[in-house]
């Protein structure tokens, strides 16, 4: 039961009262497990299997009505939207159309006067946070635009052109990091909430992350790209009883060469992060690790 298909007046599932309703149903039913899809903020396609990043959540399941009682929120700035969706159904677009004006404008409250702790937050997680926040500044900068078609210097993450969009940026940048706490404020509240049920939360992870993410932008040299930052090739399975035709999933493939030299650190620290954050970790795909089918790009 992944969070987007909790009931929902808002749109889609977030981390609200409907999540706690589903932790007490799974207690009284005698279950100790709940399985979710991966919580990572949705790309192009609106797949929680193509994200832009591996390590962030996910802003839609941020809920509105804890924001209000944090004082950050009135119940007037979002109980009249449409939302535009159906009861089975969740509008991706007009959640991205709707949803980010009211989470800028709790988050310009939040800022006012941040709690201590924010500060500590992006601190200790400086290491995916500083990266993440920059590159969804510099995607607003560019309509959306995915990062390989930006011009070179900040493509190439050229320091003095990251120096300069990181002070041009700055506001928009604090913006992403205030989301980011927000989400994980709520997200660790209903963890633990569950926990106290008895009830542990199975996360899922994508074995491959998607091209346009912070996490390609950021760290090129753990993928197979060539000088110009484009895919050798990428992700996909062959035909078979599932798919007559086979799948192009187009993720970038990891350069195992590099990943082994560097004792498999980026992979090291994933799983480590994500035991942060579940009971249990689910690997989708986790077959690449000893085999995988590679698609030259284009």
């Amino acid at each position: 039961m992944h969070l987007s298909s909790l009931s929902s007046p808002y749109g889609i599932g977030t981390m609200g009262k409907e999540a706690r309703k589903f932790v007490d149903f799974l207690q009284a039913s005698g279950q100790s497990c709940w399985q979710l899809l991966p919580i990572c903020p949705t790309s192009y396609g609106d797949s929680p299997y193509q994200s832009y990043s591996t390590f962030a959540g996910n802003p839609y399941f941020i809920d509105l009505e804890k924001l209000e009682e944090m004082g950050l929120l009135d119940k007037s700035d979002y109980e009249t939207i449409d939302w535009e969706s159906e009861p089975d159904s969740v509008n991706y677009g007009a959640l991205y159309e709707k949803r980010y004006p009211i989470l800028r404008k709790a988050t310009e409250r939040f800022l006012m006067n941040p709690p201590e702790d924010f500060e500590t937050f992006c601190e200790e997680n400086d290491g995916w946070l500083a990266d993440f926040a920059l590159f969804m500044a510099l995607k607003d900068l560019h309509g959306g635009t995915q990062w390989s078609e930006w011009k070179s210097p900040l493509r190439n993450r050229d320091t003095l052109a990251l120096a300069v969009a990181t002070s041009e940026q700055r506001e928009n940048i604090y913006f992403w990091k205030a989301v980011q706490y927000l989400f994980f404020k709520q997200w660790f509240e209903l963890k633990e909430y569950a926990n106290e049920k008895d009830i542990e939360i199975i996360g899922d992870i994508p074995i491959y992350v998607a091209f346009d993410s912070a996490d390609t932008w950021a760290n090129p040299e753990l993928f197979q790209f060539d000088d110009t930052l484009t895919p050798v090739a990428v992700a996909g399975c062959p035909p078979d009883a599932f798919s007559a035709t086979g799948q192009l999933w187009g993720n970038p493939l990891y350069k195992w060469p590099y990943h082994k030299e560097t004792g498999y650190e980026w992979w090291v620290k994933r799983i480590a992060y994500c035991y942060e954050l579940y009971d249990v970790v689910r690997i989708d795909h986790f077959r690449g690790f000893d085999e995988y089918y590679a698609i030259p790009y284009g």
